[in-house]
């Protein structure tokens, strides 16, 4: 089975396209005989990997600026007529704390969720007047719904780009006649471009990014919504007991990120061997 959008000459429109799961949805996508359009704030570098997409169109954006995404939609209605697969994957993490590196919370928040905003509000107008089956992906992350510490700027970002996707489904199933549907995607441990820069071999536990679209293409055939992928360390049976744990913290009333709280270790590590 093949999800009706999903198709030969439909067309997919990806940010972040230039590497990681962009480029392999991309490539993914091409060889199902869609028509590819992606994005990405690196030109030269969406350059060379729309030639390892067969028909890939290379559109440089960047996401955190609303013009230059309505001028993507643009160029992929120009091109193409009909947009069928909105995957907003575009994604950085710059370091800060909760009261330090003030411009790395504007970058993060800029990129990371305003591009989901701005994509959303960009082609979704235009894919639901095309009144056709449509798919809307958001790349979400295990951190915005366990939130560890270290990165609270990347947490927030991803954090809200669940509740945002959540929300964007619920109008969907709400909507008469709406033929789109919306999906998380969240990835595990996985090798990407962004991680190459600072591990220059592929970690044994990491997923590599054609395993996460491939479990990210199953997960849609289903009917998931939440499309929470596992890698070579961390199963899902794992990954529900940390989110079970994280809720835990409001429910009991425990310190916030009691996971990582040294007087909960033992109980954590109990709850985690049950």
């Amino acid at each position: 089975m093949t999800h009706p959008a999903i198709q030969a000459n439909n067309v997919a429109v990806i940010t972040g396209a230039a590497d990681g799961i962009g480029l392999a949805a991309a490539q993914t996508f091409a060889s199902r005989g869609m028509k590819v359009v992606m994005a990405d704030i690196d030109a030269d570098k969406l350059k060379a990997a729309a030639a390892s997409v067969e028909g890939g169109m290379a559109v440089p954006t960047d996401v955190a600026q609303l013009p230059q995404v309505e001028d993507l939609r643009e160029a992929a209605i120009s091109a193409y007529g009909r947009v069928d697969v909105l995957m907003n994957n575009a994604g950085t993490g710059v370091p800060a704390t909760s009261w330090t590196g003030y411009e790395g919370w504007q970058k993060t928040l800029n990129v990371n969720l305003w591009g989901v905003i701005n994509g959303c509000h960009s082609f979704i107008p235009t894919m639901l007047q095309q009144n056709a089956p449509g798919l809307v992906i958001n790349t979400g992350s295990k951190q915005g719904i366990t939130c560890p510490p270290g990165a609270p700027a990347y947490n927030v970002s991803k954090a809200a780009i669940k509740a945002t996707t959540e929300a964007l489904q619920h109008e969907f199933r709400n909507t008469e006649d709406c033929q789109l549907s919306a999906h998380l995607l969240v990835p595990g441990f996985t090798y990407t471009g962004m991680m190459r820069s600072f591990l220059p071999e592929k970690p044994d536990g990491a997923w590599d990014s054609q395993q996460v679209v491939d479990f990210m293409l199953a997960g849609i055939e289903q009917g998931d919504f939440y499309i929470l992928c596992p890698d070579n360390d961390v199963t899902r049976e794992m990954d529900n007991k940390r989110m079970q744990w994280a809720m835990a913290d409001l429910i009991e009333n425990r310190p916030p990120l009691s996971r990582w709280h040294p007087d909960y270790a033992a109980a954590f590590e109990a709850f985690m061997n049950e």
